[in-house]
């Protein structure tokens, strides 16, 4: 492990490739089924999932199972960790949280589940911030805590295409009441209290984007932040923006580009478009 402090997050993490094992993070898959058969997230591509959402085939999500923790669990104490930080997404939206505690009852060394209260990105950088302090020679204590920290400082934005996804997967929360005029307008959205909420409706995408770009800008301020700019089937717009971001925000360190999964994408749908602005601790 290269540290006493094993810290495992799960895929909705969505950590750019080769992220994770740079800093020893363990990502434990949620669950999808796609016409009826179910497979880890890692193991289905998100063009697949896009096309099954385009076509409105049934796609649902699912927790890992507590067994899946309890193994990594076991894998991570073999591998000489005396203490595990578990970093997930948020209660309010699924099951992981729960399944990691069940199985830390029964891990052989002492396991701190964290409920980042987000996902995306906004887990990404939490678990990030969490393994930093524990290769830098951190206590659990304060992986964990760093955990905590970042993810209360980080603001997700969300453009969707259609609130329809998220309503048929029973994540629309208070953006609810978007509804009405859903056909007429595009959503901005966030995480608030670990749930989707809305920000403000915008009459077009153009206008919609460029609102998304503003709100992120203003967000970051002058502080010194990580960016994740993240999409469902839509990579010139996430490419774009992303550059017009390094431009616009004074003090951006790292900038990540990338695709969501099919979990995330099964609630969000294609043409989605996110920002995450992530204050450095």
């Amino acid at each position: 492990m290269g540290s006493a402090v094993a810290v495992v997050t799960d895929s909705t993490a969505y950590l750019p490739p080769g992220l994770a094992e740079r800093h020893g993070l363990t990502v434990v898959p949620l669950q999808i089924a796609v016409g009826g058969a179910t497979r880890d997230e890692c193991d289905i591509s998100t063009a697949e999932a896009a096309q099954a959402l385009r076509e409105w085939h049934p796609i649902t999500t699912s927790r890992p199972a507590p067994e899946r923790f309890a193994d990594v669990y076991e894998a991570a104490a073999s591998s000489g960790a005396r203490h595990i930080v578990s970093v997930h997404l948020s209660a309010a939206l699924s099951g992981t949280v729960e399944a990691a505690r069940l199985a830390s009852r029964d891990a052989p060394v002492p396991v701190t589940v964290v409920d980042s209260g987000t996902i995306g990105m906004g887990l990404g950088f939490a678990a990030l911030s969490a393994a930093a302090t524990a290769l830098s020679g951190g206590t659990a204590e304060s992986a964990a805590s760093a955990a905590v920290r970042r993810a209360e400082l980080t603001r997700s934005l969300i453009y969707v295409d259609t609130l329809e996804h998220l309503r048929r997967g029973g994540r629309i929360g208070a953006a609810a009441n978007l509804l009405g005029s859903a056909l007429m307008v595009k959503p901005l959205l966030d995480i608030a209290d670990g749930r989707i909420a809305p920000i403000e409706k915008v009459r077009t995408s153009s206008r919609a984007l460029a609102r998304l770009e503003e709100l992120a800008v203003a967000e970051a301020g002058d502080r010194r932040v990580d960016l994740g700019v993240q999409h469902l089937f839509a990579p010139a717009r996430a490419e774009t923006l992303a550059a017009r971001l390094r431009d616009r925000v004074p003090h951006a360190e790292d900038v990540y580009v990338g695709e969501v999964g099919p979990v995330i994408g099964a609630h969000v749908g294609p043409g989605m478009l996110g920002v995450v602005v992530a204050p450095q601790l």
